[in-house]
C-alpha cells in the first residue's frame, strides 16, 4: 500500500513542477493617449484664489469628509453610499469578478479527492460466476499540465477583470458622491433663488398697493399702475416656478441617495460647502493615473493582453494527467488487507492539427480586443485631461465672474434705493424705479446661479481628479 501512495506522490510532484513555465503572451503595448504633460490653466489658477502658486509637488488623495465640510451634506453623501441601489449593483459586480477569478485560479492547482465504489458483475449460463468488486482510491481527474502558459494566462486574465471592476466600484462611488453633492447644491440654490423671489414679490406687492391708491387719487397714470402689474405678476410666477423646482430637486436628490432624507439633511441656502486649496503650478498630468476610470481602463487592456497569451497557447499540444492510488478487493473485509493496494497513471495528449482556423480566429479575437483596450485606455486619458482642463479653466473664469456679480449687486442695490428715493420725492418717474427692481432682481438671481456654477466646478475638478488634489512637498 505505502509504495503506489509513494508513487502517486512523486506523480504529483513531477507535474507540479510542470506547471511552472512561461507565459506567451507578448508584451503590454505602452500607451500613447497624446496629452500634455502639465495643465496650462494650473498655474494661473492659484492667482484665483488669492494665493502664490505653490511648488510642485505630489498630490495626494483627499478624503471627500475633509473636501465637503458641510455637516448635513456629509451626511446625505453617508446615507448614499450605504443605500444607493446604482453603487450596490457595483459592489456586488466586484464580488462576482472575485469568486471568478477563484474559479479560474483553482485550475492552476490539481484538483483531489477520495473516492469509494463498489461493482457487481452478474454471470450467465457460460459466463463466470458473478463477483463483486469494491474499491477506494485517491486521486486526480482530468489536471492539465501548463506547459506553455494557458491556464496561468486565463487566471491572471481573470484576476485583472477583478481589478478592473473594483476599480470601476471605485469609480461608481466618486461619480455617486459628486452628483449627490452637486444635486444638494442645486437644491440649495433653487431655495434661495425662491427666497429672492419671495422677498422681491413682497416688496413689489406693496410698491403695488401703494401705486394703486395713488392712482384712485389721480397721483399716478394707468400706465405706471399697469407696469407695476406685471412686476407682480411676474414674482409670482417666478415663485410658482421655483417652488416646483426645488420640490423637483428634492425627488432626485432622494433618489441618488436611496431612502427619505432628514429635514435636518435640507439645504436652506447655498453655502460655502468646499474646501479647495489652490492647486500645485503646472499640475502634472501623470495625477490622471489615478483616476479608478484610468486604473479600470489599464487592467481591461493588462486582461486582453494575458488572453493573447492564452490564444497562443493553444495552438500547442497539451497534456492532461488522470492519476489514482488506492486499495482494492472483491470482499469489503479486505480492502485494506495487504496486497490489495493498486495505483494508475494516465497522461493525454491533445495536439492540434486541423481546426478549420478556429484556433487563429480566437487568437485574431484576442488581439483586436487587445487593441480595443489600449484605444479605451488612450481615451480614458484624454477624456480625463479634458475634464480637468475645463474644471481648472472654469474655475479662473467663475472667481472673476463671483466677484463682477456681487460688485453688480452692490451697485443694482443702491441705485434701486436711490431711484426709490428720488421716486417718493416726485423727481423721477415709475419706468426709472421699475427699471432698477428689475435690475437689482436679475442680478441677485445671477450671483446665486454663478455661486451654484463654481461650487459645482469645484466638486467637478474634485472628481475628475480622482479624489486626489492635496500636495505634498517635492
Amino acid at each position: 500500500m505505502a509504495r503506489p501512495i509513494a508513487l502517486a506522490g512523486a506523480a504529483l510532484a513531477t507535474l507540479a513542477a510542470l506547471a511552472g513555465c512561461a507565459s506567451l503572451a507578448p508584451p503590454v503595448p505602452a500607451p500613447r493617449p497624446g496629452v500634455p504633460k502639465t495643465f496650462a490653466s494650473s498655474q494661473t489658477l492659484a492667482g484665483t484664489h488669492g494665493q502664490a502658486p505653490a511648488s510642485t509637488g505630489e498630490v495626494t488623495a483627499i478624503d471627500w469628509r475633509d473636501f465637503f465640510v458641510d455637516p448635513a451634506l456629509q451626511e446625505v453623501i453617508g446615507a448614499a453610499l450605504v443605500d444607493n441601489r446604482d453603487l450596490r449593483v457595483s459592489v456586488l459586480n466586484v464580488e462576482r469578478a472575485r469568486a471568478q477569478y477563484r474559479i479560474q485560479r483553482a485550475q492552476r492547482v490539481p484538483t483531489i479527492g477520495v473516492g469509494a465504489s463498489e461493482s457487481r458483475m452478474g454471470g450467465g449460463s457460460r459466463a463466470p460466476l458473478a463477483q463483486d468488486g469494491y474499491t477506494v482510491a485517491l486521486g486526480l481527474s482530468s489536471f492539465e499540465i501548463d506547459l506553455f502558459g494557458r491556464v496561468r494566462d486565463l487566471s491572471r486574465a481573470a484576476l485583472e477583470s477583478y481589478f478592473a471592476l473594483d476599480a470601476t466600484r471605485r469609480a461608481a462611488r466618486l461619480t455617486l458622491i459628486g452628483e449627490v453633492a452637486s444635486a444638494w447644491l442645486t437644491l440649495g440654490a433653487d431655495h434661495e433663488l425662491l427666497e429672492v423671489s419671495r422677498e422681491t414679490l413682497t416688496s413689489q406687492e406693496a410698491s403695488y398697493e401703494l401705486m394703486r391708491r395713488q392712482h384712485e387719487l389721480g397721483a399716478v397714470s394707468g400706465l405706471d399702475l399697469a407696469q407695476a402689474e406685471t412686476t407682480v405678476a411676474t414674482a409670482r410666477s417666478d415663485v410658482a416656478s421655483l417652488t416646483g423646482q426645488v420640490a423637483a430637486d428634492r425627488d432626485a436628490l432622494e433618489l441618488l441617495v436611496g431612502r427619505p432624507l432628514e429635514p435636518q439633511w435640507l439645504p436652506n441656502a447655498l453655502g460655502a460647502v468646499t474646501v479647495l486649496a489652490a492647486p500645485p503650478a503646472s499640475l502634472a498630468s501623470e495625477v490622471l493615473l489615478r483616476r479608478p476610470d484610468v486604473i479600470a481602463a489599464e487592467h481591461d487592456l493588462r486582461s486582453a493582453n494575458a488572453n493573447i497569451g492564452a490564444a497562443r497557447a493553444a495552438f500547442f499540444p497539451s497534456i492532461t494527467l488522470t492519476t489514482r492510488a488506492g486499495t482494492i478487493s472483491s470482499e469489503l473485509s479486505g480492502l485494506f488487507r495487504g496486497g490489495s493496494g493498486f495505483w494508475s497513471f494516465s497522461p493525454q495528449l491533445n495536439l492540434p492539427i486541423f481546426d478549420s482556423g478556429a484556433l487563429q480566429g480566437n487568437l485574431d479575437v484576442a488581439r483586436a480586443n487587445e487593441n480595443i483596450a489600449l484605444a479605451q485606455y488612450e481615451k480614458a486619458v484624454q477624456s480625463g485631461f479634458r475634464e480637468v482642463a475645463d474644471a481648472l479653466a472654469l474655475e479662473q473664469t467663475l472667481a472673476r465672474q463671483q466677484r463682477a456679480q456681487r460688485e453688480l449687486v452692490d451697485a443694482a442695490t443702491r441705485a434701486h434705493r436711490l431711484s426709490l428715493e428720488r421716486y417718493k420725492a416726485g423727481r423721477d418717474s415709475y419706468v426709472t424705479l421699475l427699471v432698477a427692481q428689475r435690475t437689482q432682481y436679475a442680478a441677485q438671481q445671477s450671483l446665486v446661479r454663478t455661486r451654484l456654477a463654481a461650487e459645482s466646478n469645484r466638486v467637478a475638478l474634485y472628481t475628475a481628479l480622482g479624489g486626489d488634489w492635496r500636495e505634498q512637498p517635492p
